[in-house]
């Protein structure tokens, strides 16, 4: 076969055409920033837009003087550069030497606006977010039946769940119509009664995400009575559905974690209070068997018996020291009446009598001490050890006590 070329040769070819032709080796292009990425290598990478096309763009490291302020998404820009093919990918692009910063682009200009209006409105308030269910039986979804938002929100969902079941009510989010599409779709999960909604997609330029930022589907958010959870792009991504949605998540995957609990955690979470249970269960068990136990002992010294026990001890104690104590008494009384008896015989007349002593009285009874109370002739009764004398008085003689000897006077 003639003429036949290798791919290198074409796009060389084809660069070789692009560097001849004057006006593309420098041209002005005014376009809508979109897809800006700032390389780690200081490129910077874009796209130019306006309502027919794209073109791409790249800026490198070396002509970043020539740019005065930070491209963004959305806005209007005029670039000065040359068009030129990259013969690896076999696609023409404007690597940009000047960038000069035109007005906001018209889709920014249009977001800020419906932002500006809806929170006025108070669509954003905190007091009208609905909490999102900790534990949830239905799942549902909405966006594209194809994609990696859908298969990530599944898989998660399934692995931290597999008992929740999802609902896939599959949407245009991409285009003419998508945001008629996502709200047909936010209506019809509610209608069915889900538990929780996820309303998203993956991420991209600000005209791929441009269905989720429609008030036609701000308002299908905001009244929809089931918590709805906006996973819209990646996490720079920002939407006017994410700040009407009960709660963000900056990713899909992340949507997923939060609507849908982890049973391992939850059945960790109860085995660790099992764990505490029985540690606490346990515990208190021996708590009341200590306790059980004193009350056993304080039962037994208390019981009647024991009580009765005691006191017929007591009632033996008590009779013992009595006897004791009345032994003693009566040892005492004993002594004391042998010494009150002794002292008694020692002045006991008739005692005395049986000493040889005698008493004497008148016949009347009256107790003769001295020979002033007899006359001569008096009859006298005379007591002696034995018996009675009857005598009569012949005289008497008088005696003068001094000291302790007695004379005669």
């Amino acid at each position: 076969m003639k003429n036949v070329y290798t791919v290198r040769q074409v796009n060389s070819y084809i660069k070789n055409m692009f560097t001849q032709d004057f006006m593309l080796n420098r041209i002005y292009v005014k376009g809508e920033v979109s897809n800006c990425k700032y390389h780690t290598s200081g490129h910077i990478y874009f796209s130019l837009k306006d309502e027919s096309g794209t073109i791409a763009c790249v800026m490198f490291a070396g002509h970043r003087s020539g740019l005065s302020f930070r491209l963004c998404e959305g806005q209007q820009i005029i670039v000065l550069g040359s068009v030129s093919v990259y013969e690896r990918d076999g696609k023409y692009q404007l690597y940009a030497r000047e960038i000069i910063l035109d007005g906001a682009g018209a889709l920014y200009e249009k977001f800020e606006a419906l932002k500006r209006e809806l929170s006025e409105m108070g669509m954003f308030a905190d007091e009208y977010k609905q909490p999102i269910p900790r534990y949830i039986r239905t799942l549902g979804i909405v966006t594209a039946s194809t994609g990696a938002a859908v298969r990530d929100i599944i898989n998660i969902a399934s692995r931290r769940n597999p008992r929740v079941q999802i609902l896939l009510c599959p949407a245009q989010v991409q285009g003419e119509g998508a945001a008629g599409s996502i709200v047909r779709s936010i209506k019809m999960l509610e209608r069915y009664g889900v538990d929780v909604m996820i309303v998203g997609r993956g991420g991209g330029s600000i005209e791929d995400l441009w269905a989720f930022n429609e008030e036609s589907v701000a308002r299908a958010i905001f009244e929809c009575s089931v918590p709805v959870i906006s996973a819209v792009g990646h996490e720079t991504d920002t939407t006017i559905a994410d700040y009407v949605a009960d709660l963000r998540a900056p990713t899909p995957s992340a949507a997923a974690e939060l609507a849908v609990c982890d049973v391992r955690e939850i059945q960790e979470r109860i085995l660790s209070y099992k764990d505490a249970m029985t540690r606490q269960m346990s515990v208190r068990i021996d708590d009341k068997r200590d306790r059980l136990e004193r009350l056993g002992m304080r039962l037994k010294y208390a019981h009647p018996r024991q009580k009765l026990d005691e006191n017929r001890q007591y009632a033996a104690e008590l009779e013992t020291h009595i006897r004791s104590v009345m032994k003693e008494r009566l040892t005492k009384e004993k002594h004391r009446l042998a010494l009150l008896a002794g002292r008694m015989k020692g002045v006991s007349p008739l005692e005395k009598l049986g000493q040889g002593y005698s008493y004497m009285q008148t016949s009347g009874g009256e107790n003769i001490r001295s020979i002033s109370q007899i006359n001569r002739g008096m009859e006298v009764e005379i007591f002696v050890s034995d018996g009675k004398i009857y005598a009569e008085v012949k005289g008497e003689e008088k005696w003068e006590r001094q000291s302790t000897e007695i004379r005669k006077v």
